[in-house]
C-alpha cells in the first residue's frame, strides 16, 4: 500500500497529520515490546500539525520532520544525536519534530497486514505526512532499516522514483561522511555537526513552501544543494574506469559544489542541548543522563574515524557543563551523569569538573561516569572524585592494540605501564571490576600482537591482586574486528578476512583460558569476523554496494546490528548476485588495499583533513612513527583547521563550580574566579 503526504488525500485513519493511534493500539497487545511504540515520556513534545501557520493565498508554513534512528528504541532513544535536533527544531515556532525508530519484525508484519505505515512515536503520525524524513546513521548497519521504514512509510524506495508528494529523504550521522552506498535511497546528506544545520534547512525548506514550493522537490533540493554543505547525489554523475575503480565523480548540475563541506559548531556553550533530555519509558542502553563536555579529538588514533572527521577539538566550559547538569537533573530524576566525548579525561578541566560536580551532589545519590576514558588521562584523584559517593559505574579502558608495536602502528601512545599504573588507581579507589577493549585485524597485525592480549590481560589481574589485597579481581577483554573508515589514514588498508579474525581470535581465547592462575578472571568477549566483513563492505563501497543492500532488504535482512537477526550467507549471496557483471566483488572492497592514486567513493566528501596528510600518515603507520596530539604540540598540518576556517577551542577558563548548598531551594551563584 502506498501512503503518500498529500494533504488532500483521504487515509484510512483520517487526515494527513492525523494519529494513526486508534488503528495501531489494538496492535499493541499482539508484539513482544509494546511500550516502545506508546510515546509519551518525560520531557517529549507534540506540537500542533499547523503550528506555523498558513500564508496569505492559504500556503502551508509549518516544516515537519520526522527524525529516525534507525535501530530498536532501546537503541534510538538514548541517542544524543536525534535528542539534540529533537530539542532544536521544536524550539522553532514554525517547525515541528517527531521521533521514531525502527519497528521489530512482529510489528512490522502487523503494520503490513493492516495497511498501517511507519509512524512517529510522539503524535502516531505517518512519517509520509511530514516533509523531511532524517534519519542518523552512527553505524551503517542500519541501513536495511532504512529500507523497511521507507517501504512502510509509502515512499519509494529510489530517490528517483519519488514526486512532490513524498518527504525529503534526508541523512546525517557519521556514516553520512561516505553516503554513496545508500545515495540510490537518499535525497540529501547533512555533513558534520546538525545543530545549524538543520536550521538552515528549515529556513530553505520553509521559505520554498511559502513561495508556493515552485519547481517541486528538485527546486527545494536545488537550494539545499547550492549552501555547500548539503550533497545531494542526484546532482552528481559517477563515472568507473574498465578495472572497476572510479574515474570520477562529478556534479550534473550547475551552482552545486565540487565538494561538501562539512558543517561544524564551534561554540558549544551556545548550544546546550539536550536541555530535557527524553526519559525512556522501557529499558533502554544507557540509563543515564548526558553531558556532551567536548567534541572533536586529535589524539590521532589512526583507526579512529569519529575522532577524525570531528575535529578541532572543541570543549564546553565548566560552568556551561554545570548548568547542564543541573538542569538535566531537575528535568529527568536520573541518578547518573556521563560525561560524554571521545575521550573525557582530556578535557582540559576534567579534574575541576569532577570535583565541582561531587562537592555539588554530594549526599543525593547521584553518580558521575566517563564512559570514554583514556588509559594515560586517567588517575587516583579522579577515580577518588567518580566514587565519592559510594557508586560506582562500569570503567573501561581501551589500549585498542596487544603489542607496543601495534600501538604505534595505530599512533595509541600508551605503554603498557601506563595501563598498569591506570588500572592500579582504579582497583585501589574500590572497583573490582575493569573492562579492556581490543581490535583485532589492525593493519600489519601479526598473531604475536594479538596473542599479547593475555599477557597485558593477565598484568591487569597480577596487579589488582596486589593492590586490593584479595584475589576477588576481574579484568573483561572485549575484542572488536578492526573495519577501516573513510577519512582516515587507514582507508587504503586491507581490511582481515573473516576466517582469519576468527583463527587469530581462537588463538588468543585459548591463550587466556589455559593459565591456570590467572584465566578464571579474564573474562573473555568477542564477535567472530563476518559481521565486520559486511561493515566494511558498507563503510568503503560505493554506489553499486546500494544494489546489494537493497537484495538484502528484499531477502528479508533486517537489524544486520543485531546477532540474532545478522545473517552472513544473505549477504554474500546478495553480493554475488547484486555484484554480476561489474568486475568487483566483496574482496574488491574489504580485503584489497588502496594505492594512493585511486578516487576514492568518498573524496568528494570535505571532512576538512588533507589527504595527502592523511596518506603520509598511513605510511608513517607502516612505518611505526608516531605523531603528537596537536592541543600539546605545535600544528601538524591536518588540514581541519585553515580549510574550515576553525581552530582548537580548549581551555582552561579559570572559573570553578561551587555546591549548591540547598539543593532545590533556587539557584546559586555558581561561578567564581579561581
Amino acid at each position: 500500500m502506498a501512503f503518500g503526504t498529500a494533504a488532500d488525500r483521504t487515509y484510512p485513519w483520517g487526515m494527513s497529520g492525523e494519529s494513526i493511534f486508534p488503528a495501531l493500539e489494538p496492535l499493541l497487545e499482539q508484539v513482544s515490546k509494546p511500550i516502545q511504540y506508546v510515546g509519551g515520556e518525560l520531557n517529549s513534545t507534540v506540537k500542533d500539525w499547523h503550528v506555523g501557520g498558513h500564508g496569505p493565498d492559504g500556503q502551508d508554513l509549518t516544516v515537519r520532520w520526522a527524525l529516525m534512528y534507525p535501530d530498536a528504541y532501546e537503541v534510538g532513544v538514548p541517542n544524543q544525536g536525534v535528542m539534540i535536533l529533537y530539542e532544536v527544531l521544536n524550539e522553532r515556532p514554525d517547525a515541528l519534530a517527531e521521533r521514531s525508530y525502527a519497528v521489530w519484525p512482529d510489528m512490522e508484519a502487523l503494520l503490513r497486514e493492516h495497511g498501517l505505515p511507519q509512524f512517529t512515536v510522539d503524535g502516531h503520525r505517518a512519517i509520509g505526512d511530514f516533509d523531511v524524513f532524517g534519519l542518523s546513521f552512527s553505524t551503517e548497519l542500519g541501513y536495511t532499516n532504512m529500507l523497511t521504514a521507507l517501504d512502510l512509510a509509502g515512499i519509494p524506495l529510489h530517490a528517483a522514483d519519488r514526486g512532490d508528494e513524498h518527504p525529503i529523504v534526508v541523512m546525517g550521522g557519521h556514516a553520512s561522511f561516505n553516503p554513496e552506498p545508500v545515495a540510490d535511497f537518499i535525497d540529501a546528506a547533512i555533513v558534520g555537526d546538525g545543530e545549524e544545520a538543520v536550521l538552515t534547512a528549515t529556513d530553505i525548506i520553509g521559505e520554498w513552501k511559502s513561495q508556493g514550493r515552485p519547481g517541486g522537490r528538485v527546486e527545494v533540493l536545488r537550494r539545499l544543494a547550492a549552501t555547500g554543505g548539503v550533497y545531494v547525489p542526484a546532482f552528481y554523475d559517477v563515472d568507473y574506469l574498465p578495472d572497476g575503480r572510479i574515474q570520477r565523480v562529478v556534479p550534473s548540475e550547475t551552482g552545486v559544489p565540487w565538494r561538501v563541506d562539512k558543517h561544524t559548531v564551534m561554540d558549544l556553550d551556545a548550544w546546550p542541548y539536550p536541555k530535557q533530555p527524553l526519559v525512556p519509558l522501557a529499558e533502554s542502553v544507557h540509563e543515564r543522563m548526558s553531558v556532551e563536555i567536548f567534541r572533536g579529538c586529535t589524539r590521532g588514533c589512526r583507526f579512529c574515524q569519529a575522532g577524525m572527521i570531528t575535529r578541532p577539538v572543541r570543549e564546553r566550559s565548566i560552568t556551561g557543563i554545570g548548568e547542564m547538569v543541573e538542569r538535566g537533573l531537575e528535568a529527568t530524576g536520573f541518578e547518573e551523569v556521563g560525561l560524554l566525548s571521545l575521550s573525557s579525561a582530556d578535557h582540559t578541566e576534567i579534574g575541576d569538573i569532577a570535583k565541582g560536580l561531587a562537592d555539588r551532589y554530594e549526599g543525593t545519590n547521584t553518580g558521575l561516569s566517563l564512559p570514554s576514558t583514556r588509559v594515560d588521562a586517567f588517575n587516583i584523584d579522579l577515580a577518588n572524585e567518580l566514587t565519592r559517593n559510594g557508586r560506582r559505574s562500569g570503567l573501561t579502558f581501551a589500549p585498542e592494540g596487544g603489542s607496543e608495536r601495534i600501538r604505534k602502528v595505530i599512533n595509541k601512545m600508551v605503554t603498557e605501564d601506563d595501563l598498569i599504573k591506570t588500572v592500579s588507581a582504579a582497583y585501589g579507589a574500590g572497583w573490582r571490576q575493569v573492562k579492556l577493549y581490543f581490535m583485532c585485524g589492525l593493519p600489519t597485525e601479526t598473531d604475536e600482537d594479538v596473542l599479547q592480549i593475555a599477557e597485558v590481560a593477565k598484568r591487569v589481574i597480577e596487579t589488582g591482586r596486589q593492590v586490593a589485597g584479595h584475589n576477588d579481581i576481574r579484568c573483561t577483554v572485549s575484542i572488536g574486528g578492526f573495519v577501516p573508515k573513510p577519512h582516515t589514514p587507514f582507508q587504503w588498508a586491507a581490511q582481515l578476512g573473516a576466517e582469519e579474525t576468527d583463527e587469530r581470535l581462537h588463538k588468543l581465547r585459548d591463550a587466556i583460558r589455559a593459565d591456570k592462575r590467572y584465566g578464571r578472571s579474564i573474562g573473555f568477549r568477542y564477535h567472530d569476523g563476518k559481521p565486520g566483513i559486511v561493515e566494511g563492505l558498507l563503510s568503503r563501497g560505493d554506489r553499486r554496494v546500494g544494489r546489494v543492500i537493497e537484495q538484502v532488504w528484499r531477502d528479508g535482512g533486517r537489524f544486520d546490528g543485531w546477532s540474532e537477526h545478522f545473517s552472513y550467507d544473505r549477504w554474500m549471496s546478495a553480493a554475488e548476485t547484486a555484484l554480476e557483471g561489474t568486475g568487483v566483488d566483496v574482496a574488491w572492497y574489504t580485503t584489497r588495499e588502496r594505492e594512493e592514486s585511486e578516487v576514492l567513493p568518498w573524496d568528494h566528501i570535505d571532512s576538512g583533513l588533507d589527504k595527502e596528510w592523511l596518506w603520509q600518515d598511513w605510511l608513517d603507520a607502516v612505518d611505526e612513527t608516531e605523531v603528537d596530539d596537536c592541543r600539546w604540540t605545535p600544528c601538524f598540518d591536518c588540514g581541519v583547521c585553515p580549510q574550515m576556517g576553525t581552530d582548537i577551542e580548549i581551555g582552561p577558563t579559570g572559573k570553578t563550580l561551587l555546591p549548591l548548598t540547598v539543593l532545590g531551594a533556587g539557584k546559586q551563584e555558581m561561578v567564581r574566579p579561581s
